[in-house]
């Protein structure tokens, strides 16, 4: 049997399990997406039931086929979802959907806020933008206020994927990829738990290194268990590793397109915050200094848009031939017709919008160029004053766009693009983790 690392990578949309070999080959894939669920408010959310069940049948089918021998798994999911147990180690809630609203008017937010410092000094030290249910700190709080049923009953709070690394080895973790990824919990002036977390007496897991697992005996084989990572995080951990001997950035695109610069020296500032940048942490507790931007689900959303306006494919936009003549005019007009000026916070597409433009590849343009331009924006917002970067990295959907990949460069042509040739970075993150297992 070939000696294996198996990887489960949960993204909102798509739930894979990976195998890669002792050489670090994918060398096994499978996908499948679930319907969502409601949670007791009706809201839609992940259906935590099925995704336990499919994770841990797809492990017993590997093994029990015989052609692989899983020597450790690790787990890369979306950030900003929380599992809640009881004393019994029971789940408690639904895993609830980071997009539900949260309103942080409300008194006991505002109240929370102003008691550590007020809201941007608080998010400062946390290097967590005010993003409600995208800070898993104010999940938290949310819960004791709104729901003080299941609060009462609440023992431990773990992020997804120590949840999923926990249902193999019932041991309760942490790892700092996750606490660090907005979450409002930890301070990253000391480094350290916010003082808030022992004030409110949330008793969290002490986050440790991310190479570290656990070795667990399942359905009655050894496998080294992994506390599992954020994605985003373990998106950059193969660049970091391979790429050792010089300073770069990474653009990881998709519903969300993060610039990260992990060689970042300076600590967050108000200015940076109040732009879309906040702070992630690789799994050995490094700042990893970051602009993230909703920029790819507003991609997707016109994209629907333009297909039934023009009467074209969905896939339209892959079609289109590069015109660099197209881009340098659309840079000199400097025109703004989709976006905001500042944060965006409307994801819904304006059909109406698209009547301005004679053929879809005018108005397909149009969207790329202002995507480019927050991207470009988001990466000076987070290089140092005095940084010699000079190349940035593409991971993602994106990076076979050439419109955008041109826009980047005629908007910032003191960088240099780079193509990243691997697939599934964040799953090889995660089993990059665990090579000592192999």
């Amino acid at each position: 049997m070939m000696n294996v690392i198996a990887v489960i990578d949960i993204g909102k949309t798509n739930k894979k399990i990976l195998l890669f070999d002792e050489s670090f080959e994918l060398i096994y894939r499978n996908a499948t997406r679930f319907d969502e669920v409601s949670d007791e408010d009706g809201y839609p959310c992940d259906d935590i039931v099925s995704i336990e069940d499919w994770i841990q049948s797809e492990i017993k089918r590997i093994q029990a086929e015989g052609k692989y021998a899983i020597k450790a798994i690790n787990f890369s999911t979306h950030g900003a979802s929380l599992i809640y147990l009881d004393a019994d180690g029971n789940r408690i809630t639904p895993l609830y959907n980071y997009l539900k609203p949260l309103d942080l008017e409300v008194d006991v937010y505002q109240e929370f806020y102003e008691a550590y410092g007020g809201q941007e000094e608080f998010s400062r030290k946390t290097a967590s933008p005010a993003y409600g249910m995208l800070n898993t700190g104010l999940q938290i709080l949310k819960l004791q206020k709104e729901k003080p049923e299941f609060w009462s009953k609440v023992a431990t709070v773990m992020h997804y994927p120590q949840y999923l690394s926990y249902l193999f080895t019932k041991q309760v973790t942490a790892d700092f990829t996750s606490v660090g990824a907005h979450t409002a919990t930890w301070d990253f002036d000391t480094m350290q738990y916010h003082k808030w977390v022992a004030d409110y007496k949330l008793n969290l897991p002490a986050p440790q290194n991310g190479e570290e697992a656990i070795l667990t005996e399942f359905n009655g084989q050894e496998i080294a268990i992994g506390t599992g990572l954020h994605d985003s995080s373990a998106s950059i951990i193969r660049l970091l590793e391979s790429e050792k001997d010089k300073e770069f950035l990474l653009l990881s695109t998709g519903t969300w397109i993060i610039a990260m610069n992990p060689f970042s020296k300076e600590t967050l500032t108000q200015h940076q915050l109040k732009n879309n940048c906040l702070c992630f942490m690789t799994p050995q507790k490094q700042q990893i200094k970051s602009s993230m931007q909703f920029l790819g689900k507003i991609h997707e959303v016109y994209l629907t848009a333009l297909s039934k306006h023009f009467k074209e494919d969905i896939d339209q936009h892959l079609q289109l031939e590069l015109n660099t003549k197209l881009c340098e005019e659309l840079i000199f007009e400097d025109s703004r017709v989709y976006l905001s000026e500042g944060i965006d916070s409307d994801f819904e597409a304006h059909p109406e919008l698209l009547a301005y433009y004679a053929n879809y590849e005018a108005a397909y343009y149009q969207l790329i160029f202002e995507i480019s331009k927050k991207v470009i924006h988001g990466i000076n917002l987070i290089t140092d004053q005095n940084s010699s970067i000079k190349e940035v990295y593409i991971s993602g959907g994106f990076n076979k766009n050439l419109i955008f990949i041109a826009f980047l460069n005629m908007l910032k042509s003191d960088i240099v693009i780079k193509i990243s040739d691997c697939k599934n970075e964040s799953a090889l993150g995660a089993a990059l983790m665990m090579k000592s297992y192999i």
